[in-house]
């Protein structure tokens, strides 16, 4: 039978309807410079559809060799270990299907062109309304998403520096919305320290949501402490032309078989300074609790455009909505709103900091251990990263100890649970899997996910 190709785009997922909106620009493009290869796309968490549902879609219209681009601009958890346990354990039940990954974004002469427009977009712009201001007196600030992967925290602060230079700012800077530091917040004080007539703040991600409204929001409560500064918020990176062009070679880059993603530094399979622990780290999602729960309210005051207000009890008691809740490990199927009387604790804590420190060193007893050394219908136990860590595995049982600070839900949260419910897959489960604890979990700048104001 002929070969049939076909274009899987996999996103992250977001609560903000207009980021999933603007994500499904991606699709729409590639399918306009591929129009001989269906394109769909799909989602981890929040959105639909999930990232099963357009496999399966490219499946009924006959492709027979899908090539999976990541819709992420680093190779952190999602690009590593989320996205390619959905497609391995799709794969492994869809023999007829082969499923090729591409590699992300990455460090590219296209983004850092489109990055650098977009500054310089907004900088016409301030110079036309606030005044001339010199790029040696002016400091710019990119901001990336945050990881606890080293290797996808230096990519940002390397697109920092090549712009920095690029366009010859008098200084540049580097934060982070969540999970590493400096935040938005410390990182932009200790900016407006330094002396310059101007901070741009650029936002290095991809679609709104609600992280950069946050970064947004932060940037005005720092400017309003410093009124002698300018501070002028860049455009994300949406859909600039050149953002789609770097997704069309990412595409030709599977069929070319010149897919190379950076594993040198991988945390997941070499002893990274400080990161030790994770190596040989199971490579399986995190995300299959929230996955195709949907975004945010359709009558909900954002409009959409989603900040997180929905998360907060009183805002959804002032507005008459049901509250959603951040987090949860309901049935997917049907998870509906938590009432707001609902006892639960979703305080901020560090990761694996706060009152869940003590949690960081605890160990498996020995029946707990026995159920994770014991092998999984005839297969391995564990699936662990390695020189070929590309394979098709994701046998396990959901009786997971998650101790994680779980991207913008700015809370950490141990769950000692069983998972009741069916994937579609057949799980020979089996195992306990935690996520390792951030060395740098005590540090005075973070590494807390923004939190939204009080």
């Amino acid at each position: 039978m002929a070969e049939k190709l076909g274009i899987m785009v996999c996103g992250h997922g977001s609560r903000n309807q207009n980021a999933a909106k603007e994500f499904a620009v991606i699709a729409e493009a590639l399918r306009a410079r591929n129009p001989d290869m269906p394109v769909e796309y799909g989602y981890l968490e929040f959105c639909n559809p999930v990232i099963s549902a357009g496999l399966d879609s490219l499946r009924e219209q006959g492709v027979t060799r899908v090539l999976a681009v990541p819709g992420m601009l680093f190779a952190a958890g999602h690009a590593k270990n989320d996205i390619p346990s959905v497609l391995n354990t799709y794969q492994a039940q869809n023999p007829g299907m082969v499923i090729n990954y591409g590699r992300e974004l990455g460090i590219d002469v296209k983004m850092i062109r489109a990055a650098g427009d977009r500054i310089q977009t907004a900088l016409d712009e301030a110079n036309e309304t606030l005044g001339f201001v010199e790029k040696h007196d002016t400091l710019l600030m990119v901001v990336g998403r945050g990881s606890s992967d080293p290797d996808a925290n230096s990519n940002a602060t390397k697109v920092m520096r090549m712009l920095w230079e690029g366009m010859g700012f008098g200084w540049g800077e580097t934060c982070y919305s969540g999970v590493t530091f400096p935040l938005v917040e410390p990182g932009l004080t200790h900016a407006a320290k330094l002396g310059y007539k101007r901070i741009i703040v650029f936002p290095y991600f991809l679609f709104t949501g609600v992280l950069v409204k946050r970064i947004y929001s932060y940037t005005d409560e720092v400017a309003e402490r410093y009124p002698d500064i300018q501070f002028v918020k860049a455009s994300y990176l949406n859909d600039h032309p050149l953002v789609l062009d770097a997704f069309q070679d990412r595409v030709k880059e599977i069929l070319e078989g010149a897919a190379v993603m950076n594993c040198q530094m991988c945390k997941y399979r070499e002893q990274v300074l400080g990161f030790e622990a994770d190596v040989g780290q199971p490579q399986e999602s995190h995300h299959h609790h929230v996955e195709g729960i949907g975004g945010g309210l359709e009558n909900c005051p954002c409009k959409g455009d989603c900040d997180a207000s929905c998360r907060d009890p009183d805002f959804c008691r002032e507005h008459g909505l049901p509250w959603t809740p951040v987090h949860s490990h309901a049935e997917p199927a049907s998870l509906e709103p938590v009432p707001v009387e609902t006892s639960f604790d979703y305080a901020p804590s560090f990761s694996l900091g706060g009152k869940y420190a003590a949690l960081k060193d605890k160990t498996p007893d020995a029946d707990l251990q026995a159920v994770m050394d014991a092998p999984s219908s005839g297969r391995p136990a564990h699936h662990e990263h390695g020189p070929n860590c590309g394979c098709g595995h994701h046998d396990h049982d959901h009786r997971h100890d998650h101790l994680h600070d779980h991207h913008d839900h700015g809370h950490s949260h141990d769950h000692n649970h069983h998972h009741g419910h069916s994937h579609g897959h057949d799980h020979a489960h089996g195992h306990d899997h935690h996520h390792a604890p951030y060395p740098h979990a005590d540090h005075p700048l973070g590494p807390k996910s923004m939190q939204k104001k009080k």
